[in-house]
């Protein structure tokens, strides 16, 4: 079912005033007035409703409403280290997919590239978040952000209750055991690194400052691959997959 989002400031008496964008899409879908369609208000509720003119506009006539199915249980921060190409872009869209509450791109020593215009990057990167909550059933829309250092970033992932710092070179530490070792997860913050992994100093300042640093396995990831299999380790987890 086609699903759209709306503020929640404009929800009023059961209707809901589509943008020209939302509306020009309904009818490029050629949807016949009692078909049904998904609103959501980006905070966890859903309107399923069927199309309406009022004012000379179209609007959302809502049927009925319930919470929406698409949210995690638990609250899992994605931190990405700049990459070049269209590797963000994918880090983004599957982390959305899974579940991220939130994604926060950061540079590290080792990035390759760091976007000069951080603001059109992250605007893009947003934009992308969107069209990949209304496929996939979110109900709400991650917010795309990016910090300027790399303790700032620390600092910031320390705030979850459970801290995890994806290092290549760990060898003690695993994903599946530190998740095994918390039953109760309510948040979670997953810092991964850029094509060519954390510097050591990265690593153990890290550490130093509380983070939990576990491996994937044996096999070294790609960039765009690490938050994916990390986050599918914690839905899965958590029962969320």
């Amino acid at each position: 079912m086609v699903r759209f989002f709306a503020g929640l400031q404009d929800i009023s008496d059961g209707i809901i005033p589509l943008s020209m964008e939302d509306a020009e899409h309904i009818r490029s879908l050629r949807l016949r007035p009692d078909e049904l369609f998904v609103v959501c208000d980006g905070a966890g509720l859903d309107y399923l409703c069927r199309l309406g003119v009022r004012g000379g506009g179209s609007v959302a006539e809502v049927v009925e409403t319930c919470a929406s199915l698409g949210e995690p249980s638990v609250k899992c921060s994605v931190y990405i280290a700049f990459a070049k190409g269209d590797r963000l872009e994918y880090a983004v869209q599957k982390s959305v997919e899974l579940g991220a509450h939130d994604i926060v791109l950061f540079p590290s020593e080792r990035c390759v590239s760091v976007p000069g215009d951080m603001q059109k990057k992250t605007a893009r990167l947003q934009r992308i978040a969107l069209e990949t909550a209304k496929q996939c059933g979110r109900g709400r829309i991650p917010e795309v952000s990016a910090l300027n250092s790399f303790s700032t970033v620390i600092e910031q992932a320390l705030c979850a209750e459970l801290p995890l710092f994806l290092y290549e070179c760990e060898d003690k530490v695993h994903l599946k055991q530190a998740l095994e070792h918390h039953s109760v997860i309510e948040s979670i913050s997953i810092v991964t690194g850029p094509e060519g992994g954390f510097d050591p100093n990265e690593a153990e300042s890290a550490r130093s400052a509380g983070m939990i640093s576990v491996t994937l396995g044996p096999r070294i990831l790609r960039c765009e691959t690490a938050p994916v299999a990390a986050l599918c380790a914690v839905m899965f987890h958590t029962g969320n997959l």
